[in-house]
């Protein structure tokens, strides 16, 4: 009985130790797959490299970011692509006419769309919900303002 017990307990422990080691590999590769893009946060943040162009083409998006240029303290490149700065303008414009409560972050999330909503709604035919969701009528209208 007492080298059976003994035998379950060698058993146990090895297991054990094998779970241990394939977690610490596991760990391991967790943590050397996500050293890179750990490193390129730093160097250029996440944030500052996506874009959300909600459906506009490059020339309209140059369209709108030529708009935030000129009254909205864009001073990024004209280059169609509505990242970080491009929306920080936006969010600026938002804020001051449009019910825009959120930071000014340059993220276009809901807070940032249902702003959009209203300005779309007011002048670039928008008839849908202020619901914070960029389906399709919002992008349509989205487009007519980039025109």
């Amino acid at each position: 009985m007492r080298s059976h017990v003994l035998a379950r307990t060698i058993v146990s422990l090895t297991a054990v130790a094998g779970i241990a080691a394939g977690s610490l590999a596991v760990a391991g590769t967790s943590y050397a797959a996500s050293a890179p893009t750990a490193q390129s946060v730093v160097t250029a943040p996440a944030a500052a490299t996506s874009t959300e162009n909600f459906g506009l083409t490059t020339a309209e998006a140059i369209n709108v970011q030529t708009f935030l240029a000129g009254d909205w303290n864009y001073t990024g490149k004209l280059d169609g692509q509505l990242g970080t700065e491009s929306w920080k303008a936006f969010q600026r414009c938002l804020k001051k006419y449009w019910g825009y409560t959120g930071n000014i972050d340059g993220d276009p999330g809901s807070n940032t769309i249902m702003a959009l909503q209203r300005l779309l709604k007011d002048s670039y035919g928008y008839t849908g919900k202020i619901d914070g969701i960029a389906g399709t009528e919002t992008r349509a209208a989205f487009k007519r303002f980039a025109a």
